[in-house]
């Protein structure tokens, strides 16, 4: 039963993980744009990740945390009210839920392939 709760803990953690992520993503460093959140989004993913694979015997159930993550992220790409774009700009941050996504899914998503291959 507990590994239940922290397993919804973690899948909310998630969305959190993304709605921040999602919000910092258009920082600069001096005049460069760069997308320190991504990677921070990558780091903490993983960690999520890691901290399922402790509470459940299964790789899905583990990879909840991401999956959430990857949800919200979906969902704020589309328009708000207002017609309101979070993921929008020019230059690198035109691809900004690409990098996002990308840097935010792939060490995760190499976490559970190595923990699949045990």
């Amino acid at each position: 039963m507990l590994g239940r709760i922290v397993l919804a803990l973690l899948a909310v953690d998630g969305v959190i993980s993304a709605v921040v992520g999602a919000l910092l993503l258009p920082s600069y460093v001096g005049s460069i744009p760069f997308p320190v959140s991504a990677l921070a989004a990558g780091a903490v993913n993983t960690a999520l990740v890691w901290a399922a694979m402790f509470w459940t015997d299964s790789i899905r159930w583990a990879a909840l945390p991401l999956w959430t993550w990857l949800a919200t992220v979906v969902l704020m790409t589309f328009g708000g009210p207002g017609s309101d774009i979070i993921f929008a700009g020019r230059g690198l941050l035109a691809y900004g839920s690409l990098i996002f996504i990308a840097v935010g899914a792939l060490p995760p998503v190499a976490l559970l392939r190595l923990q699949q291959r045990r």
